[in-house]
């Protein structure tokens, strides 16, 4: 299917199905019940998952491929952001245009970066991808925020090219010359796919449950399917497989002659139009690009999620992301007045001690159950999420297989 293997068929149509599925998965509990605060399927949380899914697919390109370690990807995030919202505030409302021009800036602005970082490897690379994210961000917060109208106008550029502290934003006097200044209602235009707003939505009940469609997530969801897709065919191609020698011994490959430069390169370009395109996804969804995007915790955040989820795996970057994208929105809404509706049916001083011991790692402590949660697995499952999910799989399937052959040495057979 799609030139794509029979495993990897298999695991893109399981991804297909659970992306098109997530209003139902993510929507477990009915509404209005004590557990309705663990429902993720509303429309602003699910776009979350699948764009920084998308943010941490094309980081794991160069991580997962070729080793080498980037804190710098959030500049690419954050020029995404920037290059669709100024397509926006020129030309029109159409989400298309945006990302692609998101994308190749992206991809433009990751040549330059790449081209000097690489030249260095390790943690000397890591470092310089780190200086040229916050000179970028230093850049966007103030340097490029500067009154490019002059003190007494109210031009296009009264904020500069980035907007400074609080971001770009979108407004009626915008030229928008290929679309509408102002909405029906007189106010600013919304973000559309032809015609299709992007914050459109369709909610479902049944019985107890609400079930919201969302014309942003899908879109957002059909975008993650095709970067996805594109990540099996590089990690499959023999660019891929170039990409792997890189990892296991760049010195050996240096002495076959092949000249690995141009290879990591690329690697690097792709995986900033990745990022690129999860930026101009995050303008599309709410059109605001604000320097924030561009510092140095937004980059090892998707460092966090390609971890957590699986180095150099195909689905485990999104399921790193959808898990620190869940515990960011939903156990840090957790408070105290919860955990003692939760443990009301303890005594009072017991209930009172156990509420003390938790509430550290929720709510705005969330970050805390974050560090644990990374820390055991680097320490018992290295290959993440992923590694863990393996490990059951293999569980399950050892302990089926004794259950169908009561005797086990009877079908030893002799190694050859």
């Amino acid at each position: 299917m799609l030139g794509l293997e029979k495993k990897d068929t298999r695991l893109f149509l399981i991804v297909i199905g659970l992306t098109m599925l997530a209003p139902f998965l993510l929507n477990p509990f009915p509404e209005g019940s004590e557990m309705a605060q663990f429902n993720a399927g509303y429309p602003d949380l699910m776009q979350r998952f699948v764009i920084f899914g998308i943010f941490a697919i094309g980081f794991n390109i160069l991580f997962g491929l070729t080793g080498y370690l980037s804190f710098g990807h959030a500049a690419f995030l954050g020029v995404g952001s920037y290059a669709a919202m100024w397509m926006f505030k020129l030309f029109g409302m159409n989400v298309v245009p945006a990302l692609l021009l998101s994308v190749v800036l992206s991809g433009l602005f990751a040549v330059l970066i790449g081209y000097i970082s690489l030249r260095r490897s390790g943690i000397y690379f890591s470092i310089l991808t780190l200086a040229f994210a916050m000179m970028s961000y230093a850049l966007a917060y103030s340097v490029l925020a500067t009154d490019m109208d002059g003190p007494d106008k109210q031009g296009l550029m009264q904020k500069g090219l980035t907007g400074g502290e609080t971001g770009l934003q979108l407004s009626v006097q915008d030229p928008r010359i290929l679309g509408a200044k102002a909405g029906a209602d007189g106010n600013t235009p919304v973000p559309n796919f032809f015609g299709i707003e992007m914050r459109s939505a369709t909610e479902m009940n049944v019985g107890d449950w609400v079930f919201t469609f969302s014309a942003g997530y899908y879109f957002s969801a059909f975008v993650m399917l095709i970067a996805f897709y594109i990540s099996i065919r590089i990690f499959r191609s023999p660019f891929g497989m170039m990409l792997r020698a890189i990892k296991s011994n760049q010195q050996r490959l240096n002495y076959t002659g092949l000249n690995p430069k141009p290879y990591m390169l690329a690697a690097f370009v792709v995986s900033g139009m990745y990022a690129g395109l999860a930026g101009g996804l995050m303008v599309a969804m709410d059109p605001l690009a604000g320097p924030e995007r561009m510092f140095w915790t937004a980059s090892g955040e998707v460092v966090l999620m390609t971890i957590l989820g699986g180095v150099g795996t195909l689905i485990g970057p999104v399921l790193g992301a959808g898990l620190i994208k869940y515990m960011e929105n939903i156990l840090s809404k957790i408070n105290s007045e919860i955990l003692h509706q939760w443990f009301a049916w303890m005594p009072d001083g017991l209930e009172d001690v156990v509420v003390t011991m938790i509430y550290p790692f929720i709510g705005k402590g969330w970050h805390l159950t974050l560090g644990l949660m990374f820390m055991a697995v680097v320490i018992f499952l290295p290959g993440g999420l992923v590694e863990g999910g393996q490990r059951i799989m293999g569980a399950l399937r050892g302990r089926k297989a004794k259950d169908g052959k009561p005797d086990a040495d009877a079908d030893v057979k002799p190694a050859e």
